[in-house]
């Protein structure tokens, strides 16, 4: 390859990679300017909103646990998209892995040894997840009904037997007796709550506190999170393994090839004899697997009972959407990606309440940096396509001898 055509791929990669920080700067930009028509001081407002996701013990946790269903629905998401289909319906499979692992834990919680019964849980929400998301593959690929129409609608009726079974079969017998009826389950049985960062270092014998162990400043609250008491669960951990056995899948086996070949081209993937209508049935399933084990880690790690199927969700199908894109679709990238972005929900909440500014202003600033990472992937798969047929004409301009090799460069 030509030196100048190596430094120009390099410098392209570069803007790509740069162009999701590029998004989320301008995002911020335009939410200054409308801080500033509200009367209030961006650079208070943005401060506010990093020291409250990124600051303390306790923003740190609440990141992370926010970063725990994006990553895993990220993950699902890269997993759809690199087979070419579009899955908006993780929200959906959310919900039905969620009421899918309460109502095992409900059940059979109780009955089994706890790391049992966290299995069976993490098993029962990702298969829920995974069928519910086949549905619209095979629609895609039998009768090529549009995935984006499809998943939205059994998004639809995912909340609606949430909404059904949550005021009547799953409903808390306590609630039921004290007359009150609220529509939520029983609490599952504590012997199934995935174990918290603080109970894994009492297991190892680490109980000193940031305090007692001498540390101050930031080092201090890092460490306070990984010891002291908080709502950070081992779901993160649970979270990463499964973004490298992605990346494993998708880049070290045979199936995961297929699924990117079909992604990339999918009438040279049926020429060469891929099973193209079975590679996209997988995809979806595998995208709805992946949230239904997010569905399955909120009940388990953190909420450990079912409630209102939009609050459990919360909004983690879509916002895991833009995870995956801003992870450049990488499940390595996934990762920080995830994190950045449980920053933003996390710190959007501190910046409403330290500046007093209407909850709706925090949604539009996260609903611009949404756009924007969407838009900049457009504009890099456009200069993507672009660069490839500049290349192709390229080619073919060149005179024949030109993809000859002479005989010496042959010998």
């Amino acid at each position: 390859m030509q030196p100048g055509r190596l430094d120009r791929r390099f410098i392209e990669q570069l803007i790509n990679l740069l162009m999701p920080f590029l998004a989320v700067l301008i995002a911020f930009l335009i939410g200054a300017v409308i801080l500033l028509l509200q009367g209030v001081n961006p650079l208070e407002a943005y401060q506010a909103m990093i020291v409250g996701a990124f600051g303390s013990k306790n923003g740190l946790a609440d990141t992370l646990v926010k970063a725990i269903p994006l990553m895993l629905v990220g993950l699902g998401i890269a997993i759809a998209f690199r087979g070419g289909v579009i899955n908006i319906g993780a929200e959906g499979q959310l919900i039905v892995g969620a009421l899918v692992t309460t109502f095992l834990g409900v059940q059979l919680g109780e009955q089994l040894p706890g790391f049992l019964g966290i299995a069976l849980g993490l098993v029962g929400g990702g298969a829920m997840g995974a069928i519910w998301g086949s549905i619209p593959g095979f629609l895609k690929a039998r009768l090529g009904v549009n995935e984006i129409l499809s998943t939205i609608m059994m998004n639809q009726i995912a909340i609606q037997i949430g909404f059904y079974l949550l005021r009547g079969p799953m409903i808390d017998p306590a609630e039921v007796e004290a007359g009150t009826n609220i529509p939520h389950s029983a609490r599952l049985p504590r012997t199934v709550d995935m174990p918290r960062f603080t109970d894994m270092a009492q297991s190892l014998g680490i109980t000193n506190s940031a305090e007692e162990a001498g540390l101050s400043g930031y080092l201090g609250e890092l460490y306070a999170v990984l010891v002291e008491p908080s709502r950070l669960h081992s779901g993160l951990i649970f979270a990463v393994l499964m973004a490298v056995l992605v990346y494993i899948f998708l880049w070290r086996t045979t199936i995961g090839y297929r699924i990117r070949a079909v992604g990339l081209n999918t009438a040279a993937s049926r020429y060469a004899g891929m099973q193209v209508e079975r590679t996209v049935v997988l995809s979806m399933t595998l995208s709805g697997m992946f949230a239904g084990l997010a569905g399955a880690v909120e009940i388990l790690g953190l909420h450990h009972r079912m409630f209102e199927p939009t609050a459990v969700s919360a909004g983690y199908g879509f916002s895991g959407i833009v995870a995956a894109l801003f992870g450049k679709l990488h499940p390595l990238g996934i990762i920080p990606a995830s994190i950045l972005f449980g920053g933003l929900l996390v710190g959007g909440d501190k910046m409403q309440r330290a500046t007093q500014i209407p909850q709706v202003l925090i949604l539009a600033i996260l609903g611009l940096v949404v756009l924007l990472v969407i838009t900049t992937d457009y504009f890099v798969r456009r200069r993507a396509n672009r660069r490839v047929s500049v290349d192709a004409e390229a080619a073919e301009s060149l005179p024949d001898d030109a993809h000859t090799p002479s005989p010496e460069a042959s010998a």
